[in-house]
């Protein structure tokens, strides 16, 4: 990969890179990061930090998908509802039986052609054909399934079956209530979408490893960010 160019910026890589990582890996505002920058000695504002996000998150976010290995296949998707710019939407998610967020679409509507749109991204940009379909008991799911000839797969959950992408919606709940609900569909589009690559590459899920395998894994999470922001 290309090294990310950060000419024509009056401040060094470093600060750059370090300021996108906390605003995306912590439930932080730009003012926060503004604030933590500020205690170490490097004055810079706020709206600073909002213009290095939306340029060199995006850029991050992809370079890091490219490094995660294949996915499972076996998929959980779920919808859930959010206030943007005042007006009712839904997100629509795709995680793997193992919290792996595998895709995200964020539209107005929680019907049949919503969730093509989302199964039709996820059969194109994912790696690995699905071999099991779980959704709730939406029936958008099912009608969509059928056309794309995929019904086979289809397991609609029942009680717990789905929780995998119910509990997926957590972090990105306790982002909306930071930035005060998202403003605009195509801003939370572009932040959910870095934010989930983000999220994927750190989400070691410590409460299941034994400190050791912690470290590694933190390690390799460290890694990863230090080869996609080079």
């Amino acid at each position: 990969m290309k090294p990310i160019s950060f000419k024509r910026h009056r401040f060094p890589a470093d600060v750059i890179r370090h300021a996108v990582w906390l605003y995306f890996r912590f439930s932080l505002s730009f003012r926060d990061v503004e604030e933590l920058l500020a205690q170490r000695g490097i004055d810079v504002s706020y709206e600073t930090v909002r213009c290095w996000t939306i340029k060199f998150g995006p850029l991050i976010a992809r370079r890091l998908k490219r490094r995660r290995p294949t996915p499972s296949p076996r998929w959980h998707l779920d919808e859930m509802v959010c206030s943007i710019g005042g007006k009712r939407m839904y997100l629509w998610r795709a995680v793997d039986d193992e919290g792996e967020v595998l895709d995200l679409v964020v539209q107005r509507r929680r019907d049949t052609e919503a969730a093509l749109k989302l199964l039709r991204r996820l059969l194109h940009n994912q790696p690995v054909e699905p071999e099991m379909i779980t959704t709730d008991g939406l029936a958008s799911y099912g009608a969509a399934l059928d056309q794309l000839d995929l019904r086979h797969l289809h397991r609609p959950g029942r009680l717990r079956e789905n929780n995998r992408a119910e509990n997926s919606h957590l972090p990105i709940r306790r982002r909306e209530r930071q930035q005060q609900r998202f403003k605009s569909q195509g801003s939370a589009q572009r932040f959910l979408t870095t934010h989930a690559a983000i999220y994927n590459t750190f989400n070691v899920q410590r409460h299941l490893i034994s400190r050791p395998t912690l470290r590694r894994f933190r390690a390799d999470a460290d890694a990863a960010w230090a080869a996609a922001v080079a």
